[in-house]
């Protein structure tokens, strides 16, 4: 048994001399975050020859309960144009792509949206911003999360107030002012 015993921790001893390796630590050295505030137009037209919003699917209630124009648990995609300025002319920076569900009921109107801001002009060409918050419509100035993006971008939190500059039955121009951390 005595034999035994030593051969085992021989063994042991030559397993721990084979395992070594090389390795260099280092000391953890965090990247300051940057904060980022944007402030662009968003323009949406819901209805026209260009329309940035279409309805992919509804369902199929036949109660007539809530207030909208628009049933409960309408989807849509969205491909709306970034601006800077609320102008028809404004310079284009960007496009807003995305999906909203319509959530309706007897008292309000909510959308609940997921949208990647991408940019494609100045030193933010390339980067975009996602955001996936609920918007409710009836708000004056509404609250949106800012969940990631890429490029410069990347790893992206914060938020972003949403403002309608000005809406009609076929336009809804919105003016944005959002604070990006990122690294």
């Amino acid at each position: 048994m005595k034999r035994l015993t030593w051969i085992l921790i021989l063994h042991l001893f030559s397993v721990s001399v084979q395992s070594q390796y090389y390795t260099e630590s280092l000391p953890y050295d965090p990247e300051e975050p940057k904060v980022t505030n944007l402030h662009f137009f968003l323009h949406e037209f819901l209805s026209g020859s260009n329309p940035t919003v279409a309805m992919i699917a509804q369902a199929n209630i036949t109660s007539s309960d809530n207030n909208s124009s628009v049933p409960f648990s309408t989807i849509f995609a969205l491909d709306d144009i970034l601006k800077t300025g609320p102008e028809d002319n404004s310079e284009v920076i960007g496009n807003a792509q995305g999906l909203g569900i319509l959530i309706a009921d007897t008292n309000t109107t909510n959308l609940l949206w997921y949208w990647d801001f991408g940019f494609i002009t100045g030193k933010f060409n390339g980067s975009s911003i996602s955001m996936f918050s609920r918007n409710p419509t009836t708000v004056t100035v509404r609250e949106l999360s800012v969940v990631g993006g890429r490029g410069k971008f990347r790893m992206a939190k914060g938020f972003a107030q949403l403002r309608d500059y000005s809406r009609n039955d076929t336009t809804i121009i919105a003016e944005l002012n959002v604070t990006v951390i990122h690294y």
